[in-house]
């Protein structure tokens, strides 16, 4: 019976073992909240942390975009008066082939003209000089007709 009471403990025994563990348990419970807060306030910074970079590169992203967005609005102005300039000069150049044009236009009719007028002159020239020859010979042919008429006559009489 010692030997099975040896291995009995006794209710005071058995308190004190209870009161001992639950100490021990409640340290342990201490310990985790500390544990637990400690790593909820790390887990809390980093997440501050994190929040900061984060608009740091959300302010970063809204600069790039408006850099990004003013250099496309540059470079459509630049391209767009760099059309208008185009398209201006081009009319120009259409302005100045429609006056060659013209001009050369111009030119033609007026050697046309020239050549027209030479021709014309030209032709009455040879009209004046048909006519003079035709009265040449009118004028011949009726004194040549008279002077048959008048040897006719002298026959006669």
């Amino acid at each position: 019976m010692e030997i099975t009471y040896k291995d009995m403990a006794t209710k005071i025994q058995q308190e004190i073992m209870l009161q001992h563990i639950m100490s021990h348990i409640t340290a342990v419970k201490k310990d985790m909240i500390i544990l637990e807060k400690s790593e909820f306030s790390a887990i809390r910074a980093a997440n501050e942390k994190l929040k900061i970079e984060l608009q740091q590169l959300k302010k970063q992203l809204i600069d790039e975009v408006v850099k990004v967005s003013s250099n496309n609005k540059l470079d459509m102005n630049l391209e767009k008066s760099r059309v208008q300039e185009m398209l201006t000069e081009h009319e120009k150049r259409v302005l100045e082939t429609r006056a060659d044009i013209v001009e050369l236009q111009n030119q033609a009719v007026t050697q046309i003209n020239r050549k027209i007028d030479t021709e014309v002159a030209g032709l009455k020239t040879l009209l004046e000089s048909h006519k003079l020859d035709t009265i040449k010979y009118l004028a011949g042919s009726i004194f040549t007709c008279l002077t048959i008429v008048l040897g006719f006559y002298r026959l006669w009489v």
